[in-house]
């Protein structure tokens, strides 16, 4: 594994350490480009950073945000990871909707509302996509996003959008839509959060050069990493 990583019983100071790391990136690439383009997960990882990105002072007038992925239900759904972060952090820090790219998982075809969420990435982060920062929660079995271990590497074949259509996902729901292992790992700095026991096993393994884990394959390909764990899932 290369890149930083911060281990700490104080998931308060990991807080900080993204806090900073969000802030500073934001900062030099609106200055630079004028827009930060970022992508966010869903589950403990959000609700454990995004209300501390609530309450940054940066410019959200010009940062772009998506989903790294989404199930396949509507964004008021309490599965959506789009109404999770509605609640703790678009709404909060009153995000510009022109800013707000959520994936479409009501759609009742779920392979246009990849399409559709293909062609909004390109069209913010170009093709192939370049987001800034991507924020990764990781499973207990070393899944990321919803990319699980055992299925197939689709975002490698050509002609395969950027975000993809998952239908039989091993973790309800099983529909669901997805940003690809290399969109994720093209990111400006890959930011992988894991807590607790559970997540311990997938992180030591993570380290190792023949482990096939999507999150192993995540950190092996990232130009640029920062792993955030609290002591249990650490490595120490």
């Amino acid at each position: 594994m290369t890149g930083r990583r911060v281990v700490t019983d104080d998931v308060a100071v990991l807080q900080r350490v993204f806090a900073a790391e969000f802030t500073v990136k934001a900062a030099e690439i609106i200055a630079r480009r004028g827009r930060f383009v970022v992508a966010l997960p869903g589950g403990s990882v959000a609700t454990t950073f995004l209300p501390v990105l609530a309450e940054l002072t940066v410019d959200w007038a010009h940062i772009d945000l998506f989903w790294i992925d989404e199930r396949a239900v509507p964004p008021d759904h309490p599965d959506s990871n789009y109404g999770l972060a509605l609640r703790l952090l678009l709404m909060p820090a009153r995000v510009p909707l022109a800013r707000i790219h959520r994936m479409q998982g009501e759609l009742p075809e779920i392979e246009q509302a990849a399409r559709r969420a293909s062609d909004e990435l390109r069209s913010v982060a170009g093709d192939p996509p370049g987001l800034d920062l991507a924020l990764v929660g990781v499973g207990a079995d070393g899944h990321v996003a919803s990319i699980f271990g055992g299925v197939p590497e689709d975002g490698h074949r050509p002609n395969v959008g950027p975000v993809i259509a998952v239908h039989d996902a091993p973790k309800p729901p099983s529909r669901r839509l997805t940003m690809t292992l290399p969109v994720l790992a093209n990111a400006g700095i890959v930011v992988v959060a894991a807590f607790g026991a559970s997540k311990a096993e997938a992180m030591r393994a993570a380290i190792g050069e023949h482990d096939r884990s999507p999150v192993s394959r995540l950190l092996r390909d990232a130009s640029s990493s920062l792993v955030l764990l609290d002591r249990e899932a650490g490595l120490s």
